[in-house]
């Protein structure tokens, strides 16, 4: 899906495809062959494909050809099943800007309903803001993840899990499901973060018809990047820290159900040897014409399997 924004009255506005000579924004989400065509036709830009903006190396991921730059970097989008990581190219020129995507985005979709403010260069303008409203997309993130992080923590620290072991399990276990969930988005948050730390400085430096303005404004997102790094690192921290503490959890748990069933095992132990001595066939046994030996015999297993029983709680080990 293609879409050109042209800069009016203030304001970045649609404009229709006969109108694209207007346009100083075109945003591609899934682009077919045919938009790539229209895009460079009126441009003159050449777009890279999906293949090589999914490349990892520095040298494949920033290029200058000219006074256009070609820059692709990692973003996280949101889908039904959570975040996910995707990808997103920018090709900028002095009097247009391109951007490639191949899924959707809340930042882009929202992006030019917001107002702004651009300097002589508009090209240049959207796409420093585009990477301004990415940080703080990222910075939600990370604070909607904090918030999760500690609402696990309070769970698994001051709140008393379920009395049945099922459900103590069963808990257990979706909180394991939840941290390894808010891991995967600090991973794809992470390379995001990367990708705006190189994507911001390389468009400082590699050209010099960037206004003064838009720079500092792409330097004040390094800043920005740079504390977010720092934040994902401690929520890393924290994340490892519940995950070491659900899994000592669950330890304890099954300490808890072998204790359990190692008493109920001690406790079987004295009335088995006692109905195994009085169930011996022996000819001769002192207790054989006892009137009350069944009462006897039934009364010292009771006894023998509740002593055990008493002393591990009079030791407090159950």
């Amino acid at each position: 899906m293609l879409k050109a924004f042209a800069w009016e009255n203030g304001k970045l506005v649609c404009v229709a495809p006969e109108e694209a000579e207007r346009a100083v924004w075109f945003d591609l989400e899934n682009g077919t062959p045919e938009e790539y065509a229209f895009v460079t036709r009126e441009t003159g830009l050449s777009l890279p494909r999906h293949a090589d903006l999914t490349e990892i190396e520095t040298s494949s991921r920033l290029s200058t050809d000219g006074p256009v730059l070609t820059m692709s970097m990692p973003i996280v989008t949101r889908t039904n099943d959570g975040l996910e990581a995707g990808v997103c190219g920018f090709v900028l020129s002095p009097e247009r800007l391109a951007t490639l995507r191949f899924s959707n985005s809340v930042i882009f979709e929202q992006f030019p309903n917001h107002p702004h403010t651009l300097a002589s260069s508009v090209s240049a303008c959207i796409f420093a803001a585009l990477l301004e409203a990415i940080v703080d997309r990222q910075a939600d993130a990370l604070e909607a993840l904090r918030t999760e992080l500690d609402h696990l923590s309070h769970k698994i620290f001051h709140h008393r899990m379920t009395g049945k072991a099922r459900a103590t399990e069963l808990e257990l276990q979706a909180i394991l499901v939840t941290l390894g969930r808010g891991y995967d988005t600090i991973s794809f948050l992470r390379d995001s973060q990367l990708g705006v730390a190189r994507v911001a400085p390389y468009a400082v430096t590699a050209t010099d018809w960037i206004p003064k303005t838009v720079r500092h404004r792409l330097e004040s997102v390094q800043k920005d990047v740079s504390s977010l790094n720092e934040y994902s690192t401690h929520l890393t921290d924290k994340v490892q820290f519940l995950l070491d503490s659900t899994l000592g959890l669950i330890n304890i748990a099954q300490n808890t159900l072998i204790k359990v069933l190692t008493v109920v095992s001690i406790m079987g132990i004295p009335p088995t040897l006692i109905a195994g001595i009085y169930g011996m066939n022996f000819h001769i046994m002192p207790e054989l014409s006892w009137t009350y030996g069944y009462a006897y015999a039934w009364a010292a297993m009771i006894f023998s399997a509740l002593a055990p029983l008493y002393w591990f709680r009079k030791k407090g080990w159950i």
